[in-house]
Order: C-alpha cells, then sequence, then structure tokens
C-alpha cells in the first residue's frame, strides 16, 4: 500500500521559500503544488491542527485556542493533551475505515494521548511528589518510550520551547520519524517540526537572523523528503500559521482590572488572577482573546470598554461569533481580535514586584494565557546563562528552586499570530501530489482534511494500478 508522510513546518509561508533561504523545499516544489490556507480564528497551534484533522469548523470540533477557561472548574486550562477533547472523527480514522490494517503515527502533533493513531510521541514531563519537573515525552505504546530514549538519547525539552528554543528539538523530531519508520513502517506518518516558531515570534519575520533559521530547518525537511524518497513514502508539506511583525503589546486584563471587574488573590504576598471571583476576565492567546464574563450584566459596558482600548481591531459577541466559527460552550462571551501590529498578553498585575511567581518561569499551564516572552532570558540577570547554571546545580542536588529567569517586559516580542492576515503571502501552505491546486487560489482550512485523505487515496489507487 502506498504510504505517506505530513511535514507540518510551523509558520512556513510563502513569503519564505525562495533559493537562498529554503532551497531544498524550493528543489522539492519544482514538481508539487503549493497553495496558500486561509486559517481559522484563532489560527494557533491546537485550533488549526485540529481543524486541519477533522475538516471540521472550530464551533465543531470544540477546539477554541491551544486553551480556554473550564466554566465549571473556575480555571482557565492550556495545553491539555488528551485527544477526547477533539470532537469528530480524524482524517486517519477515515482512512483506517477505508482500508483495513491502515496505520498512523502521530509525532509531536497536538492532542496525542488516548488518540487512535497506532504510534504516538508527545512532550510529556514528570511531576514527582516532591515538586521536581522532570522533562519526559509520552508515547504510545508505552514500551516505545523507553527504547527511542535508548537509541537517540533524551529528548532535548529545554530547545522544543522556551528561552533556549531552537533547531535541536526539531532535528530529534526527524529522527525519531525516522525511528518509527525503520521499526513500524506506518502507512501515515505526521511529523511536526517546530523550529521557525521561535525566532520568528522572538526577532519577528524581518529579522535577517531568521534566514539561518529558515536554512536551518530547511537541511531537516530535506533530508527527510531524500529519507522517506528512498521508502517511496509521498511527502506532504504542511504549516499552521505564518508569523507577522507586532510592536505593541496589549494587556486586557489591566484593563479590566481598572474597571474593577477582575477578582484578585493574595499568596505569600503575590497576586493570583481568581477566574471564579472575577467579573469579567480574558483568557489571552496570541492575537485573538476570550473574555468570560461572570456578571452578565456588564457584557455591554466591558464590550465599550475593550473596543475603546489601543490595538483591539474588533470585539465580537452573540450572533457574530457564528460567523467568525467560534460560537462553541468553550469560546468566550466576547472575543477580542487584535490590530494587525498588536498582540494580547495575559498580565493582570499593575506592579512587577507582586507578579506571580510562575510569571517569571516557562510554566505553561499554570499560566493564565500564552506567554511568548518564555522565549527570553531576562536581560536585567547580569549573567544569565551562570544563572540557569546555579539554579539547574540546585535542581540535581534535589534542592528547592525557580528556574526565575524570564523577563516581564512584553515589549520583547516582535511576532506574532492567531488573527488572519491581510496578505497571502504569510498564509500558512499546503504543498504536495496535488494536480488541480493553483498556487494563486487558496484554499480554507476546513478543506485541508479533505485534500490529504483524497492525495492519499490517489497514491494508493496509482500504486495498485
Amino acid at each position: 500500500m502506498s504510504r505517506a508522510a505530513i511535514l507540518n513546518i510551523v509558520g512556513l509561508t510563502a513569503r519564505h521559500i525562495s533559493a537562498e533561504t529554503t532551497p531544498n523545499i524550493l528543489a522539492w516544489l519544482k514538481h508539487k503544488q503549493i497553495a496558500p490556507i486561509r486559517p481559522v480564528l484563532p489560527a494557533v497551534t491546537t485550533t488549526m491542527q485540529s481543524t486541519y484533522l477533522t475538516g471540521r469548523r472550530v464551533s465543531d470540533h470544540g477546539i477554541v485556542g491551544n486553551g480556554w477557561y473550564n466554566r465549571e472548574q473556575a480555571e482557565v486550562q492550556f495545553w491539555k493533551q488528551s485527544n477526547h477533547l477533539v470532537r469528530g472523527p480524524k482524517l486517519w480514522d477515515q482512512l483506517k475505515k477505508d482500508y483495513p490494517g491502515y496505520t498512523v503515527a502521530k509525532l509531536f502533533w497536538w492532542y496525542n494521548m488516548y488518540s487512535t493513531a497506532d504510534y504516538t510521541i508527545t512532550p510529556r514531563p514528570m511531576y514527582p511528589a516532591d515538586g521536581r519537573k522532570v522533562f519526559d515525552i509520552y508515547t504510545y505504546p508505552a514500551g516505545l518510550r523507553e527504547e527511542i530514549k535508548a537509541d537517540l538519547g533524551e529528548f532535548p525539552f529545554p530547545s522544543f520551547w522556551g528561552p533556549m528554543a531552537g533547531i535541536d528539538s526539531s532535528k530529534w523530531i526527524a529522527e525519531s520519524a525516522k525511528w518509527v519508520e525503520d521499526k513500524y513502517w506506518p502507512n501515515l506518518s505526521l511529523v511536526y517540526l517546530p523550529h521557525l516558531d521561535y525566532n520568528l515570534q522572538r526577532l519577528g519575520p524581518d529579522d535577517p537572523a531568521v534566514t539561518e533559521d529558515l536554512l536551518a530547518i530547511d537541511l531537516v525537511v530535506g533530508d527527510l523528503i531524500q529519507f522517506y524518497k528512498h521508502r517511496a513514502i509521498r511527502v506532504i508539506l504542511l504549516s499552521e500559521y505564518g508569523i507577522t511583525p507586532v510592536n505593541r503589546a496589549v494587556h486586557l486584563n489591566r484593563v479590566l482590572r481598572s474597571h474593577g471587574w477582575i477578582a484578585i488573590r493574595e499568596e505569600l504576598g503575590l497576586e493570583l488572577l481568581d477566574c471564579g471571583a472575577s467579573q469579567a476576565f480574558a483568557v489571552a492567546d496570541h492575537q485573538v482573546a476570550h473574555v468570560y464574563i461572570n456578571n452578565p450584566d456588564i457584557l455591554h459596558e466591558v464590550r465599550a470598554a475593550l473596543e475603546a482600548v489601543p490595538g483591539v481591531e474588533s470585539v465580537v459577541d452573540g450572533v457574530w461569533k457564528a460567523s467568525i466559527g467560534l460560537d462553541h460552550p468553550r469560546s468566550g462571551d466576547l472575543i477580542c481580535i487584535a490590530d494587525k501590529d498588536s498582540w494580547f498578553t495575559y498580565y493582570y498585575w499593575l506592579d512587577d514586584a507582586v507578579a506571580p511567581d510562575f510569571a517569571r518561569c516557562v510554566d505553561i499551564h499554570r499560566k493564565p494565557g500564552y506567554d511568548p516572552v518564555e522565549l527570553f532570558l531576562d536581560p536585567a540577570l547580569k549573567h544569565p546563562k551562570l544563572e540557569v547554571g546555579r539554579r539547574l546545580l540546585m535542581k540535581k542536588a534535589g534542592m528547592r528552586y525557580l528556574m526565575d529567569v524570564i523577563p516581564l517586559d512584553a515589549s520583547l516580542v516582535k511576532g506574532s499570530h492567531g488573527r488572519i492576515p491581510e496578505d497571502r503571502y504569510d498564509w500558512p501552505v499546503l504543498a504536495g501530489d496535488f494536480p488541480h491546486l493553483v498556487a494563486d487560489d487558496s484554499i480554507p482550512a476546513t478543506r485541508v482534511h479533505h485534500e490529504i485523505i483524497a492525495a492519499v487515496k490517489r497514491g494508493i489507487t496509482e500504486q495498485g494500478r
């Protein structure tokens, strides 16, 4: 049976592809077709992936962002991993139905736990009862975890996210794809390559240093393309969103706090956002924010206050949420969309001295919103690498410590995503054997699911002739 691999090159757009920056990808494209994808709102990792894999609108599959407010538990929950959160069958479920025995490897794509894929690997730290955080991965089958680590070494977790994020994580994931291929021969492999996500947010897409990032991921992708070519495996290139320049951080929760709608709980002298006791608060996720209102009497006041904030392009509520595909119970009562130059922080404190301790750490689960400032080391630290080293020694010695090396300066961030860019050269792309696709035409994100299934089936049919 013909086999295929989907390489998800995070952040790749048509704007990035050239002989100078991506020679391997460009050479491969000479005999392929490429088309821009019109993103859904919000154009963020988990929402776009879920749209691709189900072919459904956000209001149907339910992934309204990388995180949302759980109204029953009165908690903001980000970066959960259970695939049960995603409503609807995935594209491989259809392929499994049509081709008995069809197998799938899902490598570092999100919602990777408890899916119907046959082989999965995803980042998953361990949290022992003594308070430590131990970097690790989760796999299915469970025994795959120790086998792959024995062959490839530990997954380089610090290079996957945080101030040390870089090419090493994408290299390891690419090697894991080869390893799974050699061990299990899956009919379909989904491979997540995040490298471009880092400096495109840190530095912005116009920074000359991004050229080096493009060349680095191009080498990884080129190597994988050749690896799969030698095994007669068809490659599909895909990306989730395009990252565009920003120059303004918008603190929606500070605006809401100034109106008295945010409730703060003090713990050990620091401030925590008390979502359940707040009248209104924002869950920020790049350039889109869900605003949850516990007191419906103030909805119109909240909307008016947010519409007056510089950097907020629009505030959507009621029936208009359906028009942008976000009419789902997990969505906020209001949805804010940033203008092209802005992005939203989760910050709610007014004095950095009382910011929560996790604010200065890489802590994606405890923060009530997405925080790209985690990609930076605090420039106020005189010797940041020494400070990191000292804390690592404390960790190794079993001592309690805080890896509090992240700044609280949101102006450092120069690139963001989430809204739908005006220029289609900043949209994600789909590329491969799609004879009917035309580069000048775009396809909606919901159609990617059907295009991939059709391409896979076409390959199987052609091989059977």
